[in-house]
């Protein structure tokens, strides 16, 4: 038989090397052993295992989280206290009289820090009043504040509980 002869009935491929046309469409089928499965830890076990795990997370961030509401919620209890500015009078220079209004727990005393302003927004005045305990809930003062040059205003900075 000569060398570039083919048995009879076969036909000679044009291109020796290539593979058949229908090959070349046809996508290669994945491996999917036992052994590939594991080496990239999809095995079952695992699976179970990290479900657990995303159980177990969820679970302590829905308590923590039911934790935090009530600690926040329930502490409605804690005292609240609010101050309101009512009006200022400036008497002269050095003086400024400054009326306010403080709603406090009944029975409870409160400090208060009060300011004057001058007409740069600069503190010129200041003054820590101490509030006595009282039955009433809602009380007014009046309170005359020294400062150390004009002030434009006078007003209340913040007050809480002692």
């Amino acid at each position: 038989m000569p060398l570039n002869s083919t048995p009879a009935g076969i036909q000679p491929s044009p291109e020796p090397n290539r593979l058949d046309e229908s090959d070349d469409l046809a996508a290669p089928a994945p491996i999917e052993s036992g052994m590939i499965q594991s080496r990239y830890g999809r095995t079952p076990s695992r699976k179970r295992r990290d479900r657990r795990i995303l159980w177990g997370l969820g679970s302590i961030f829905v308590l923590v989280l039911g934790a935090w509401v009530l600690w926040t919620g329930l502490d409605g209890a804690s005292t609240q206290i609010e101050a309101r500015d009512i009006g200022h009078t400036i008497i002269d220079e050095h003086t400024v009289s400054v009326t306010f209004e403080v709603a406090l727990p009944v029975n409870r005393t409160a400090s208060c820090a009060v300011q004057a302003l001058n007409e740069s927004y600069s503190v010129v005045g200041w003054k820590i009043i101490d509030l006595p305990p009282s039955t009433l809930y809602n009380r007014s003062f009046t309170e005359l504040l020294r400062t150390t040059d004009l002030s434009n205003t006078g007003l209340i900075y913040e007050c809480w509980l002692t």
